[in-house]
């Protein structure tokens, strides 16, 4: 009997591990009785167990008669359960597509839909344009000047509007570029790496906007009369969202509009009189077009029985009376326009909202469905531009800066940094595209991208704090060869704007993450609040099923470290190894978060502390995730194999960490104990990258050419006459073949050949002595030159330093 036991709970553990809950459960127990009856012989206890086994099997095997028995009396019981979702909640929730957090929420990740998924190339013309206006505009910028006059010059904003940076999504039949998102996004990386500035003045109307709404939403009149001026730049446009009241959040808005009659033009017609405060608008002060969103009152039902009409979007001409739009704030000292604007009984038809009257009350729609493409671009690719450009300058700066006759980057404490650097930025990097693929194939990924702006602006964070701290006194001093003061003012503005990280962690990655993501959650909110018995039932013990399986699979690749899982698509041992340990987490952060759903119910959404936890574990499985696609994507390259792994383990440590805390904060001990047990059944296996991992990376990053042009590739090179980034690219040139000759010094010093001695004369000493040749002499005077140009830092004359 004890082997019939053992091979029933073997069927029903394999049938569970793949998904076969019902087959499992009747399987085992068939499987069990059989070898019962076998054994043990027929009885009247055995007899009683056996039909109540198939009385069970038939109710549960049967549609009709469990939605007749059992389902029927849960759903109700179910319902108390779940949250309920308002009309905002609802709107929020269908907005959207489900791409890969989908599979992260499944358990069981499709790696081998996610590795033949094909990214969309740059077309000729997308390409042409990045080598060619692009190009031109960062030779036009000059960042130091920028900020000394609070603006980009008047030359560029013409620059700017002639070659249509302003309409990248706009179609070409209204003047547009029609960029996909990749380009899009390659656009603004590039820029981000001469100018902060330039690149948040050319994404945002190429964001959520004017330009996008109209696209998705006006009318065609709307439509044939604005993109093309938005294209050119005639209109400058701003969107105003963000209020000193409800922040970001437009369903919490105080800006009102009455629907009544007024004058506009001269003409008597069916309008709207408006009120708003707004701030934080970029492009506000210099914009001529507003997009608005407010709450829309009809109270004297002038066009329809309803007295609230909802958050309605509309686009309002700066030169209205009423409206003050002049002032400017000063974001951390970069100086893109940004600033307030206000409107006081500002009167204006119809006709102006977004759609036409048909879009009043339609606005949380539009923004809901248009932000996922937005927030998938901008911030993120801004935040890899930073960390690009962090990594061409340090990985120089750590061959050419030298301490003790040797490279910086050659000691460990800043090897560290740097593997930090460029393991970060390659895993951003893949983030980026990966996303940016997604929208260019049709999904707008409301939660992969929220997860791409919150993550990848944190990274970038750590990035430019690493490298301040490798360039240490030459990243203070602001001046015109100081090139990563921008970018370091600037972090917190990546990370405050379109929604604070904070709130996008716990609120939107998992708040909605666990809703619109999970297999049957929103399918079973969905049955109850349409009182749908047979779509409840099949959401409901699919749900049962699906917490089985979690279960199961969480158990065994928790014992095996996801060695079972097959993954055909990767070559490389290391990278199936990571797809089964994203598989094993996966696995357990599915089964973790339906145990905190079902624990917690309605109450979860205010443990922020838990539910940002779980966001961090889902965001890292997707870091990693893309990490992988894009080492595979790339050919699984050798050189590149320590960046890919090293970023694939620092995540994995993280989606575990935070796992684990969940665990450990879960106010359900029993449920927490029983499902450590089951989520690390031989404790914690994520160990994060090694210090030999790190120093590979370093390695990579410094002394392979091709491993650095890959990570930084799309980075603005400036001349080499040019403070800042050009004279290191010089000094690199110069200091690279000064390195053997130093070694052979060095060499010769450890030998006795020659005696120790101040640089110059122990130089002297290894030509007098054969070591080295005239030509490598001056090899070391060119590079000492060089070195000694790019460690000065930037001086001003009491005059120059008193200017404002």
């Amino acid at each position: 009997m004890l082997l019939g036991t053992l091979l029933a709970a073997v069927a029903a553990g394999v049938l569970l591990y793949r998904g076969q809950a019902f087959l499992a459960w009747v399987g085992g127990g068939g499987l069990l009785l059989a070898f019962a009856w076998m054994t043990g012989g027929a009885s009247a206890g055995l007899f009683l167990v056996t039909l109540l086994f198939v009385a069970l099997a038939v109710l549960f095997g049967r549609l009709d008669l469990r939605r007749a028995w059992v389902s029927s009396r849960v759903m109700p019981l179910v319902g108390r359960m779940l949250p309920r979702l308002g009309d905002t909640e609802r709107i929020a929730l269908e907005a959207g597509t489900v791409w890969w957090d989908g599979e992260i929420f499944s358990g069981r990740p499709n790696w081998e839909r996610l590795l033949a998924f094909e990214k969309r190339g740059l077309s000729p013309k997308e390409s042409a344009f990045l080598e060619g206006p692009v190009e031109e505009l960062c030779r036009m910028l000059d960042d130091w000047e920028i900020a000394q006059h609070g603006d980009l010059p008047p030359e560029v904003w013409k620059f700017l509007a002639t070659h249509r940076f302003f309409g990248m999504i706009i179609p070409e039949e209204f003047g547009g570029l029609a960029f996909s998102a990749a380009a899009h996004s390659a656009v603004v990386v590039k820029l981000a790496t001469r100018s902060v500035t330039a690149a948040v003045t050319v994404m945002v109307p190429n964001s959520l906007g004017p330009s996008e709404l109209l696209l998705h939403y006006g009318t065609d009149e709307q439509k044939s009369r604005l993109l093309p001026r938005l294209a050119s730049g005639e209109e400058i446009p701003c969107f105003a969202l963000t209020g000193p009241e409800a922040g970001s959040d437009a369903a919490a808005t105080q800006s009102n509009g009455v629907v009544c009659r007024g004058t506009f033009e001269g003409r008597e017609t069916l309008g709207m009189k408006l009120n708003w405060r707004k701030r934080y608008i970029t492009l506000g002060p210099v914009s001529t077009l507003i997009g608005l969103a407010f709450q829309l009152r009809d109270p004297d039902h002038l066009l329809g029985p309803d007295a609230d009409l909802g958050i309605t979007c509309a686009l309002v001409p700066s030169n209205l009376p009423g409206i003050d739009i002049g002032s400017r704030h000063d974001p951390m000292g970069i100086p893109f326009q940004n600033g307030p604007n206000t409107g006081t009984d500002v009167f204006l038809p119809l006709e102006f909202i977004i759609g036409g009257r048909e879009g009043a009350g339609r606005g949380w729609r539009m923004l809901m469905e248009s932000l996922a493409a937005g927030r998938a671009i901008s911030l993120p690719s801004l935040s890899v531009g930073a960390s690009k450009l962090c990594a061409r300058v340090v990985s120089a700066y750590s061959m050419v800066r030298e301490q003790f006759d040797t490279p910086i980057g050659r000691f460990e404490g800043v090897e560290e940094p740097l593997a930090r650097i460029a393991g970060l930025t390659y895993m951003m990097d893949a983030t980026r595209a990966l996303t940016v693929a997604a929208v260019d194939a049709g999904e707008k990924p409301a939660v992969l991208s929220a997860i791409a702006k919150a993550y990848l602006t944190e990274a970038m964070r750590s990035v430019v704090n690493d490298a301040m701290d490798i360039r240490a006194g030459a990243a203070i001093m602001r001046g015109p060869r100081n090139i990563l003061a921008r970018a370091y003012a600037a972090v917190p503005i990546g990370i405050t704007v379109e929604g604070a990280n904070i709130l996008t962690r716990s609120m939107i990655i998992y708040g909605q993450g666990a809703i619109r993501c999970h297999p049957f959650v929103q399918a079973e909110i969905e049955a109850v609040g349409s009182n749908d018995l047979q779509a409840f039932d099949r959401a409901f013990f699919g749900h049962l099923g699906f917490i089985a399986s979690m279960a199961v699979r969480s158990l065994a690749l928790g014992i095996t470290g996801g060695r079972i899982t097959q993954v055909s698509g990767l070559r490389a041992g290391w990278a199936r190894s990571i797809a089964g340990r994203v598989d094993r987490l996966c696995a357990a952060f599915a089964l973790v978060s339906d145990a905190a759903m079902g624990t917690l119910g309605g109450s979860l959404k205010r443990r922020e502390k838990i539910t940002g936890r779980l966001a961090d574990t889902f965001a890292w499985l997707y870091l990693a995730s893309a990490t992988l696609k894009r080492f595979h994507d790339e050919g699984e390259l050798d050189a590149d194999a320590p960046l890919a792994r090293w970023g694939c383990e620092w995540a994995l440590l993280r989606a575990e960490t935070a796992l684990a805390g969940t665990l450990r904060n879960l106010p359900n001990r029993a449920a927490a104990w029983g499902l450590h047990a089951v989520v690390f059944p031989l404790g914690r296996r994520e160990r994060g990258p090694s210090d030999r991992r790190g120093a590979e990376v370093a390695a990579a990053l410094l002394d392979d050419p091709e491993v650095r042009e890959r990570l930084t590739g799309g980075t603005f090179i400036p001349p080499e006459d040019e403070p800042g980034l050009g004279r290191l690219e010089w000094a690199l040139k110069k200091a690279r073949p000064a390195l053997a000759v130093e070694a052979r010094i060095r060499q010769a010093v450890r030998d006795g050949r020659i005696e120790r001695q101040p640089g110059e004369e122990l130089a002297q000493a290894a030509r007098a002595a054969g070591i080295i040749r005239d030509a490598d002499l001056e090899t070391l005077h060119e590079a000492d030159a060089a070195r000694d140009e790019v460690i000065r830092v930037d001086a001003f004359s009491r005059d120059e330093a008193l200017r404002p």
